[in-house]
């Protein structure tokens, strides 16, 4: 397996012949990928081939020049795909978004021409030992050395950066002041550990990253405290993991067309002989169908208000408004969109009889995967946020995790 960083130019875009060529090219190894056959590193680099990590570049820039909305479009598709690519780009993506708002910052007009240069950005954010998760705090340590600093710690959930080229680490100095701090993935006192155990998004590489000694120049410390700050800024990130549940739907929905397409048997005590033509059957694709339906539309319709919201803050004048409504949106559809694919994920064993349960079908990796990403972030604590705020007029949180 043989990886190479493109030029900045010949950036896949957004509806084209080669945007659905790649997807459909991801899709093809994504059992064989599952069952531990094919390395997930070569979809990495058919995503690198295509420039995808440009995607919401301007064309101008030698990027793709997609919308937001067009990006959850296509998490939709790699998630159909194969759920475990739009989840190893997430962290890319949200500093995407984040540089394309901080450029006149002198650290992301360093950073961003290695985005252009088609290079991958990871995040070392969540520490196993902190009370209060996603509150900020931790125990690595960037420390002052010679010239320019030492970084020491441990990072998990460390999503993708085993695949990426850089990652942005969440650290304190010894004054106490939070900073994100840019290594590169190969320099030395790195050590990105493929660890991760979960049940589901098995070849997402988010488990431990190890800084040790590692150098950090002056110019690649950012002081959190100066970096540009939207409104409910984990939107983004909770929004893109929902869409990747709806595409995982959106893959069950097919599977279970094919499944009672394809089945000759059925019960003799069943109310049609042949299985297509049974209305039990026929019932519950249709439920599965509709629930692909409602959640693709849901994600797309707070990806939309989202796009909204960031537009404001390119035009000079954010819309703290918008950005309220994307958060409300979001959290709503993740309520709805893990319960109902989760429902969906089980119901697609009644619609393909027993042989749906041979490990050979592969089909229990939709409720693992599922089941994966809804826990990252549970939605008891998100329903119950948004009936406070709907009964009291509570504000919603505004850190990470909502």
């Amino acid at each position: 397996m043989t990886t190479t960083h493109s030029n900045r130019s010949g950036a896949v875009r957004p509806g084209s012949p080669e945007l659905r060529e790649l997807v459909a090219a991801i899709a093809r190894d994504a059992e064989a990928r599952d069952r531990g056959e094919a390395d997930t590193r070569d979809a990495i680099a058919l995503v690198r081939e295509a420039r995808l990590g440009v995607f919401r570049v301007p064309q101008a820039e030698g990027g793709g020049g997609a919308t937001l909305p067009q990006l959850y479009e296509l998490v939709l598709d790699l998630a159909e795909a194969d759920s475990n690519v739009p989840h190893i780009l997430r962290n890319h993506f949200a500093f995407v978004e984040k540089a394309l708002r901080a450029r006149d910052l002198p650290q992301y007009r360093r950073w961003f021409p290695l985005v252009q240069d088609n290079e991958l950005f990871g995040l070392g954010a969540s520490e196993l030992g902190t009370q209060n998760i996603g509150d900020g705090d931790g125990n690595t340590r960037l420390e002052a050395h010679g010239d320019g600093y030492r970084l020491s710690g441990t990072k998990y959930y460390s999503t993708g950066n085993f695949y990426f080229d850089h990652i942005v680490v969440n650290a304190k100095t010894a004054d106490g002041r939070f900073v994100g701090a840019r290594v590169s993935v190969r320099q030395p006192g790195v050590d990105v550990r493929e660890d991760w155990d979960g049940i589901g998004q098995r070849h997402t590489a988010s488990g431990t990253t190890v800084f040790t000694d590692v150098e950090v120049a002056p110019h690649d410390v950012l002081v959190l405290a100066d970096d540009v700050r939207i409104a409910h800024q984990a939107t983004f990130a909770q929004l893109y993991l929902t869409t990747i549940v709806a595409g995982i739907l959106r893959r069950i929905a097919k599977d279970a067309v094919q499944l009672v397409s394809q089945r000759n048997r059925n019960y003799y005590h069943a109310v049609a002989q042949r299985p297509a033509d049974d209305p039990l059957l026929q019932e519950a694709v249709g439920e599965i169908q509709s629930a692909a339906f409602v959640a693709e539309a849901a994600v797309l319709n707070a990806a939309g208000v989202l796009g909204e919201a960031f537009g404001s803050v390119a035009n000079g004048k954010p819309d703290d408004g918008l950005f309220v409504e994307a958060a409300l949106r979001s959290a709503k559809a993740k309520v709805v969109i893990d319960q109902l694919a989760l429902q969906s994920a089980t119901r697609i064993f009644d619609v393909g009889g027993a042989s749906a349960a041979k490990q050979s079908a592969q089909l229990d990796r939709h409720w693992r995967n599922i089941r994966t990403i809804a826990s990252h972030n549970p939605g008891i604590y998100k329903a119950r946020v948004l009936g406070d705020h709907a009964i009291n007029g509570v504000p919603l949180p505004t850190a990470a995790f909502f």
